[in-house]
């Protein structure tokens, strides 16, 4: 049995609404768990989404691939996008989620960045799968500027049936604040593209603002939408959504507080997490992170925080499905180090580690 001591973390906030309290930080105590992760696929390229269909895995890599896992086995799919991918750090072939008829149509949507003369913008695109080829075939938001980080990319179905998607502020702090721009934002569309009529601000996709690189997108059973964000310096947060709000990037962080603009429901202080993709599990957010190398679970009632599998470096997606929890290390992106057969697909029980 693979053993793994899981650091206990530090950080509790106990209130992120605006209604003028102080927010507080408080240590954890250390826990022990033991967790048995196992290993679905290997090998893989800078994975970055992991998807589900059945007992049939498709993970999309950032160099431009989806890797199919069946059966033990594992296919890299070849993917034609519209558009070369872009070679800026943190670019390429991000978000990637199953459409909710995939099974009939086969179809799928992605989020990836290109370069136009030199300058980087992301899209929103339709994949269909053909004879074990992905290929683009809807552009459903082209032109997202970017900038050589800070590219959002998180991209998800909402229990509301529409495509809510980040975007980075690319490097550029004002560009969150203004609603001109999609940078800095979690926009939201319908699955056919267009731009749904109850979006807060009118013809626009823009769903909420004020976002710093918003990594990622979770919802519960009543519906609340959390999200997980890189913050300037150590300061990542997580946050409630609500249509129309504003979460202060760059003017507020961490937890500071300014009217009309919304603090985090909990922030990591001094600590840097680099969260990238959550998911929600009985009362609990689980987070992976990429600078603190561990998956996080966060008590949405105590807003006490832990890491409950660490010793296998970077982790960059997290997804429950059933009875286990999913996750992909991400130690080949050229920040991490990476084993000889890295990047992994893990499985670990959640009885193991709840």
């Amino acid at each position: 049995m693979i053993r793994f001591r899981l650091l206990a973390l530090l950080l509790l906030l106990a209130a992120c609404s605006n209604s003028g309290e102080t927010l507080e930080v408080k240590e954890q105590d250390v826990a022990v768990v033991q967790g048995v992760p196992t290993v679905l696929a290997d090998n893989l390229e800078v994975p970055w989404s992991i998807q589900k269909a059945g007992d049939v895995f498709y993970i999309s890599e950032r160099p431009g691939s989806i890797v199919k896992v069946e059966d033990g086995e594992q296919v890299r799919q070849r993917v034609n996008l519209g558009r070369p991918l872009s070679e800026e750090s943190e670019a390429g072939l991000l978000g990637f989620v199953l459409h909710p008829q995939f099974s009939a149509n086969q179809q799928a949507f992605a989020y990836y960045t290109y370069d136009v003369q030199g300058s980087p913008f992301n899209r929103v695109v339709v994949l269909e799968l053909k004879d074990n080829v992905w290929n683009e075939i809807k552009v459903l938001l082209d032109g997202i500027p970017s900038g050589p980080v800070h590219h959002g990319g998180r991209i998800k179905v909402g229990p509301d049936e529409k495509l809510y998607f980040s975007a980075g502020d690319a490097a550029v702090a004002e560009n969150a604040q203004s609603l001109n721009l999609l940078n800095g934002k979690i926009l939201r569309m319908n699955l056919d593209g267009s731009i749904p009529n109850d979006n807060p601000f009118p013809n626009s996709y823009i769903y909420s603002y004020g976002h710093r690189n918003p990594q990622g997108l979770a919802w519960d059973e009543a519906g609340t939408f959390y999200e997980s964000e890189h913050g300037q310096s150590a300061h990542d947060e997580l946050n409630e959504i609500v249509a129309g709000a504003n979460y202060g990037w760059p003017v507020i962080q961490g937890t500071q507080r300014r009217q009309g603009m919304v603090s985090p429901i909990f922030q990591t202080g001094e600590v840097t997490w680099a969260p990238s993709g959550i998911a929600y599990h009985n009362g609990k957010l689980y987070v992976a992170t990429l600078r603190g190398e561990a998956l996080q679970e966060v008590d949405l009632e105590t807003m006490r925080s832990r890491a409950v599998v660490t010793g296998l470096g970077r982790i960059r997606d997290v997804m429950v499905n059933g009875e286990f929890l999913y996750f992909v290390s991400n130690n080949t992106d050229g920040r991490g180090n990476p084993d000889a057969d890295d990047d992994k697909l893990y499985q670990v029980r959640l009885s193991e580690i709840e």
